[in-house]
């Protein structure tokens, strides 16, 4: 199928000049970035835009930079940049496993965290890695001028639905720079390798001792209504002597039990229970090794 007409596009260099051509344009107006997964929606008529404001120019909302105590990564950086920035992101670790595993080489190299955070794809690596990972979010709002800053529980939305409005511009994702013996850890299953996750699960722990977490958050993802949070496996990790193999599995049980799965013609949803239960307990075990490095 050819896609419906664009009757602009647009390429600025500014953040500035892009938010004044979207009050400017008439009719169906679009940012793309990576254009990933966007492109594809335009192909199949999925979304019709009249417009395209490409954000690809704008070197503003590009790169990896520490400052100011806070780790902050550009809304346009590329995956394949975010992958190959371990030791910067360290103990964000989850971003970089994310990032390396999603799609294929072209994907890895055109894609980006801003897009797709904003896109929230059911089935997006990003999104989870960034819950688990406690993100904050800076938008500049179209409707009042003004930076906002959120937190990535509340930006994620349902499934493809943020806290973005029309002509609102993911900036950049922020993180704090911390040297507290942390650790977070990404894994995906998919049906092929490097596919869209059935199921994907991210954990980020801190450590008080080296057998007592002070911080957990537990992020689920491939799920029908987005990415999810486990109260109950982060409720059994805080505080417990994880030194324990018990806590971990009972965490990952927990959250495989909490977390509401569906079937679909390829997988079952038993099937995807037993999945955030195996991968959360793989990615528990790494995050408490690389917190535990940083112990020393």
């Amino acid at each position: 199928m050819y896609p419906a007409p664009i009757r602009e596009y647009h390429s600025p260099t500014t953040i500035k000049e892009a938010a004044g051509l979207y009050a400017e344009l008439e009719g169906e107006v679009m940012f793309i970035a990576g254009g990933m997964s966007l492109m594809q929606a335009i192909k199949s008529r999925l979304t019709a835009p009249d417009c395209l404001i490409d954000l690809n120019q704008v070197e503003e909302l590009k790169g990896i930079d520490i400052s100011s105590n806070t780790v902050s990564i550009g809304a346009m950086t590329r995956y394949k940049d975010i992958a190959a920035s371990r030791s910067k992101l360290r103990p964000y670790d989850a971003l970089c496993d994310a990032a390396a595993h999603i799609g294929d080489r072209q994907v890895r190299n055109r894609g980006t965290i801003g897009g797709s955070l904003c896109w929230n794809y059911i089935a997006a690596c990003t999104p989870i890695a960034t819950l688990a990972t406690g993100g904050e979010i800076e938008i500049l709002r179209q409707s009042s001028g003004s930076i906002e800053k959120i937190l990535i529980d509340d930006f994620l939305k349902g499934a493809m639905e943020t806290a973005m409005d029309d002509g609102d511009i993911l900036l950049r994702v922020n993180f704090p720079e911390t040297n507290k013996p942390a650790g977070s850890s990404y894994k995906k299953w998919g049906i092929v390798k490097d596919a869209v996750p059935v199921i994907g699960v991210a954990v980020y722990i801190e450590l008080s001792t080296e057998t007592t977490c002070a911080k957990v958050r537990f992020a689920v993802g491939g799920l029908s209504d987005g990415p999810k949070r486990s109260g109950r496996a982060e409720e059994i990790l805080l505080n417990a002597d994880v030194s324990q193999k018990q806590y971990i599995e009972e965490a990952s049980i927990a959250a495989a039990d909490e977390i509401e799965t569906a079937s679909d013609p390829w997988i079952s949803s038993s099937y995807r229970s037993h999945l955030i239960a195996r991968l959360g307990t793989d990615v528990i075990n790494t995050s408490l090794s690389l917190a535990r490095d940083r112990l020393s």
